[in-house]
This record gives C-alpha cells, structure tokens and sequence, in this order.
C-alpha cells in the first residue's frame, strides 16, 4: 500500500534522494575535471620532466608527484629508477618479445632499471639504521639536559628566603608557641609539658 505519510516512505524517499544527489554531484565533478585536465597537463608534465630527466613516468606515484621512493608499504614508484640509455632500451626491446629467452641476468637487469632494491633489501634486518635513531636519540636527550640546566643557571631567580631550613625551623617553632591548630592542627602533635612530639 503505498502511503505518503509514513515513516518508512520518507526514509525511503530521503536515501533516493540522497543517491541521486550523489550521482550528479559525483557526474558533475568528473565533467569538471574532464574540462580543466587540458589546463593542468602542460604544467604538471612540464615540472615533472624537469625532476626526471630522461626516466620514464609509470604511474601516478605515491602523492601524484614524479618521484621514486622505495617502499614496501606503496610498490610501485611513479618513475623508473635507472635514467634511459642505449642498455635499458635493447632490454626493453627483448623485454617485449618472450621471456623464456631471456636470461635470469637478463630479468635482473630489468627488473633493476626499473626499481632500486628488492622487497628483501627493504626489509632487511641488520641494516645499522639502529645506530643513527640511538644516536639522534641520546643527541635530543643531551641537548634537553643542557637546555634545563642553562635555563635554571640564567633564566630562574632565586628562591624566596621563606624556603630556606632556617625560616622552616622558625616558622614552626613560632607555631608551636602560639599553639596554632591546638585541636587538630600541628600544634595538637606537640606535647608543651615533655617540650617534644608525641
């Protein structure tokens, strides 16, 4: 039955309207960018050529940006690693036609103009990175230490003669003699007759 006044109807007719509205909004953005694509290609492909040099661009890389950057979390880098010469194009030429013929040097050497270390060297253990961290480390510890005690040698004052063990003694003596807090206070701990704690 089919009733324009129910809940369920409304909701119904709420998510209708909100997909569509998606779809326009979505079909809109694409004719947008579609028309101003041709505005950011020059631009875009000129800066990066100038960042690569001679190496090809592969993909869209890790932020859009030409760059290569061995990483095992994003694979694939927008640009090859090695620059294009006479030796990388004959490889791609023989790339082209079936790998059985070639080589394993061969495969290597491809797989080596295109990317700088394997997933193994990326994650290898014993690489000495440890040293620089601890290094870097202990660095930001020393110099927080020699910030802290610089900054208590020439930026605090002196504190205030009410600190001192002599002040302290005689603030609490004074107390004591004028029974201050004889009920529950400090003075209620002192026996006046032995002239000591209790």
């Amino acid at each position: 039955m089919w009733l324009w006044g129910s809940k369920s109807n409304a909701l119904v007719n709420r998510s209708v309207a909100f997909r569509m509205a998606g779809t326009v909004l979505r079909a809109s953005t694409r004719q947008l960018l579609v028309q101003r694509s041709h505005l950011l290609a020059p631009v875009t492909g000129y800066h990066a050529r100038a960042k690569v040099g001679n190496r090809d661009i592969v993909g869209f890389g890790l932020n859009g940006e030409p760059t290569y950057v061995d990483r095992g979390d994003f694979p694939c880098p927008a640009v090859r690693f090695m620059e294009n010469t006479a030796d990388v194009y004959s490889m791609r030429e023989k790339e082209k036609t079936s790998w059985i013929g070639l080589s394993m040097d061969d495969k290597k050497a491809l797989y080596r103009a295109s990317f700088c270390q394997t997933f193994a060297e990326m994650h290898a253990q014993g690489t000495g990175e440890w040293k620089s961290l601890t290094a870097g480390t202990i660095f930001g510890i020393t110099l927080a230490l020699w910030i802290v005690i610089l900054v208590k040698l020439y930026v605090y004052e002196k504190p205030p003669h009410t600190l001192s063990d002599e002040w302290k003694a005689a603030s609490l003596k004074r107390i004591i003699d004028q029974q201050q807090g004889r009920i529950e206070g400090l003075s209620s701990n002192w026996d006046y007759e032995k002239k000591e704690w209790k």
